[in-house]
């Protein structure tokens, strides 16, 4: 295990969560190597807020906060996010380092950064792979990270999608990182009382690999094949480090542990007086590949050029939204919530010497053709931040699923979490989601039929889902229609999500006149009525004989559930709501059951944790009952009020979400590569869809005066609501270009444009 490698947790066999199922002492021997948390609160840069501002400024990239959700540890989750500068879905990452040997790399409250690192971390929880840290110095550099880090002026920093500006105080150095799709240009610049000390440039790689110099060419390459799994044996993120300036001296320094190197240093020293410039390519095919990247993004682009570049890519992305009579905060909330949906899943294909797309396969350990996507957890994205894409970067989600497909291709199987290769992780197979709802949307770009084969075969062979693969107690599933609880921990969970899956898989065979598969998937969509009891009206574990497991605590977090309890799975039917409204007595007795949810006290036992999960703290911290917003099981949850025909508390508990538990400087619990911030977007724009693979969104609470989308074929949505106010929350009526609307609206109506116009009561 590389020492940023993954936090121990025992066998994944009957893993409830990547991120919570941890050991008691795993996690205090993690938390020991982390510093307390400070009680300064981290500067936003937040001005005065201005309720009557008009539109959103022409740059919104300037309004994105990147420290929202990173004051955050394994206890207490406020986004678990990183500072990151890249271009929208870059391959590669750049963050701030402020702490080594611990995946919580950055914290604000450290004022001391120990180095600018390329990463490609997509979770705390899940690891790094392939990184590399840059640091600038002035001096005799220390190998140590600990050792060489340097404070620096967190107020006047400029932190910003598109670069990361600050001024190191320990070496009196101006330090700019631009980024660029899979390449960067790092650079410092020395105050004039530093000129008589050597300037140079030190970084460290993870493990023992080779680190070779060539002066005449003023390059320096090398591999790193830190990883956390999910990767083939060959894996390596290549390397190439072109200077403009000829070093003076170039030094390799191994950090050893217990007889181990655990790392190499590389020291590259320049003339005294001199700045510092490095092009900094990367690639994961090889190091010719890496220059051709550099080639191409870098070349003889100057930093002012780049930087300006970077910006215009992220305005254009996030311009897609404009909103108008928001205030100050609300405006860097909305954007900072777009950009974190904008960082993931990366790009992972790379563009060959005649300009095709390439990408080495985690799969198959090859290079192949066409294009590849990483680090996406289906269980956290298929909820909000899909949908989203559906609406809003469509030509994007084709490309992306065009990835998933070659994926199935590569690897025989559509995967759970392509981070980058197989990973075991979360629960169902909730790729069937993602293909299902781009189906039933006629999303273009990608092969319909090869992915159809790809989530079948999930459905109706049994794979191997240790390795990240296939349904978790296929045969079980398919014999009995649940899965028993006498031997599976995460029962529950996995039945829901399978019930779900299948209704979304239905939804492609109809489209593709597969009747007979149609039918058979629809027919075993209604499984979940299987361990619905109607007598307490939850969802319970009930073992192979047919008896409810007991005893039962609605309360109780883990088996059979993940990540929850009773209370937070007990509305998880999203393909049938109907029927679960129902059997929970009629739409009057549902409306009071998730009243109820959101008004007692926010109680938990540990249950089979054996100790407080982050996830139990955060639902405990704020005043939403059982409604654990800080996690994405009940994400869907307050829209089904007006399914229940309370529409009125569908805006009403939707408006207090989006006001009181996202700020300028945190999330509600782990963000999650863009799922919560999808969240705050869509709902923000009072839209959300309960049900992906139904081709409809339930209608909310708009939280501004007047949102503008622009929608692929240069046609333009509306989203207005006169006289919109933070106190008021309640809509009178809806009309879509003049036409009312009661509950939902369809996507077709949405992509065809025109104004969608909230009445506000």
């Amino acid at each position: 295990m590389e020492r940023e490698g993954p936090i121990a947790v025992p066998s994944k066999t009957i893993l409830p969560s990547r991120r919570s199922f941890l050991k008691a002492s795993s996690l205090a021997t993690l938390a020991a190597a982390i510093p307390g948390e400070a009680n300064a609160k981290p500067s936003s840069g937040e001005s005065q807020d201005h309720p009557n501002s008009a539109k959103s400024t022409r740059n919104p990239a300037d309004l994105v906060n990147l420290l929202q959700g990173t004051d955050s540890n394994p206890e207490f989750s406020r986004g678990n996010t990183l500072p990151i500068a890249a271009l929208p879905f870059g391959m590669a990452h750049w963050t701030l380092q402020s702490r080594a040997r611990t995946p919580w790399m950055f914290n604000p409250n450290d004022r001391r950064i120990q180095g600018l690192r390329s990463t490609h971390q997509f979770s705390p929880w899940m690891g790094d792979y392939g990184q590399a840290t840059f640091m600038p110095f002035c001096g005799d550099p220390h190998p140590d990270a600990a050792g060489r880090a340097s404070s620096y002026l967190a107020d006047s920093a400029k932190l910003t999608p598109y670069s990361l500006q600050l001024f190191l105080l320990r070496y009196r150095a101006h330090v700019e990182l631009v980024p660029t799709e899979r390449c960067a240009v790092l650079t410092a610049r020395f105050e004039a009382d530093q000129a008589a000390k050597t300037p140079g440039l030190i970084f460290e790689v993870p493990g023992d690999n080779k680190i070779e110099a060539d002066a005449q060419r003023r390059q320096i390459r090398f591999t790193s094949t830190a990883n956390s799994g999910g990767v083939p044996k060959n894996f390596a993120t290549y390397y190439v480090l072109e200077f403009p300036e000829t070093w003076t001296s170039f030094n390799v320094k191994p950090i050893e542990s217990a007889g181990k190197t655990t790392s190499q240093n590389g020291i590259v020293s320049f003339q005294p007086g001199q700045s510092i410039k490095v092009n900094i390519g990367t690639s994961f095919i090889s190091f010719d590949q890496a220059e051709r990247n550099l080639q191409r993004e870098v070349g003889s682009n100057s930093v002012d050029a780049l930087r300006q570049a970077a910006a215009t890519r992220w305005n254009e992305h996030l311009l897609r939204i404009e909103i108008e009579g928001a205030s100050e905060t609300q405006q860097r909330i909305f954007y900072s919530c777009l950009y974190r949906t904008l960082l993931f899943p990366r790009v992972w294909h790379e563009y060959d010497a005649a300009g095709a797309m390439q990408h080495f396969s985690c799969f198959n350990g090859q290079v192949s053709p066409g294009p590849m996507y990483a680090d996406h957890v289906y269980w956290d994205m298929y909820r909000v931040w899909y949908p989203m894409m559906t609406l809003l970067f469509p030509e994007r989600l084709g490309e992306i699923l065009a990835a998933w497909v070659n994926i199935y291709r590569e690897g025989g199987w559509m995967p759970q979490c392509p981070g980058p290769g197989y990973r075991d992780i979360m629960t169902g197979t909730l790729m069937d989601s993602v293909i299902g709802d781009a189906a039933i949307k006629k999303i273009p770009g990608f092969d319909l039929q090869t992915a159809y084969e790809g989530i079948r075969k999930n459905a109706t062979q049994a794979g191997d889902p240790e390795k990240g693969y296939g349904r978790v107690n296929f045969d079980e599933y398919a014999r009995l229609n649940y899965i028993p609880a006498d031997n599976t921990e995460t029962s529950v969970a996995q039945a829901v999500d399978f019930a779900y899956g299948d209704y979304c898989i239905a939804q492609v065979a109809k489209l593709l006149g597969k009747q007979d598969d149609a039918e058979f998937f629809l027919k075993r969509s209604s499984s979940w009525q299987h361990i619905f009891d109607t007598e307490t009206k939850f969802f319970r574990g009930k073992r192979a004989d047919g008896s409810w497991l007991t005893p039962f605590d609605p309360a109780t977090w883990g088996n059979p559930y993940v990540e929850g309890a009773a209370w937070q799975y007990r509305f998880h039917a999203p393909h049938d709501i109907p029927k679960l409204i129902e059997l929970m007595g009629g739409p009057a007795q549902a409306a009071a059951l998730l009243e109820e949810m959101l008004t007692v006290p926010a109680a938990f036992n540990v249950g089979m944790y054996g100790f407080e999960i982050h996830e139990m703290s955060e639902m405990a911290a704020v005043p939403f009952g059982q409604y654990a917003h800080s996690n994405q099981p009940v994400h869907h949850i307050l829209y089904f009020f007006a399914h229940a025909g309370r529409a009125d508390r569908t805006q009403h508990w939707v408006r207090r979400v989006l006001n009181e538990l996202y700020t300028v400087d945190k999330f509600p619990g782990d963000e999650d590569t863009g799922s919560m911030a999808a969240w705050y977007v869509m709902s923000a724009l009072g839209l959300y869809q309960v049900c992906p693979g139904q081709p409809e969104y339930t209608l909310g609470s708009p939280l501004f005066r007047r949102a503008t989308l622009h929608l692929p074929g240069k046609r333009t949505l509306i989203v207005e609501a006169p006289g919109n106010s933070p106190e008021k929350s309640q809509v009178k009526s809806v009309t879509l270009n003049q036409q009312p609307k009661t509950a939902t609206v369809t996507h077709q109506e949405l992509i065809q444009g025109g104004t969608l116009r909230f009445e506000m009561a």
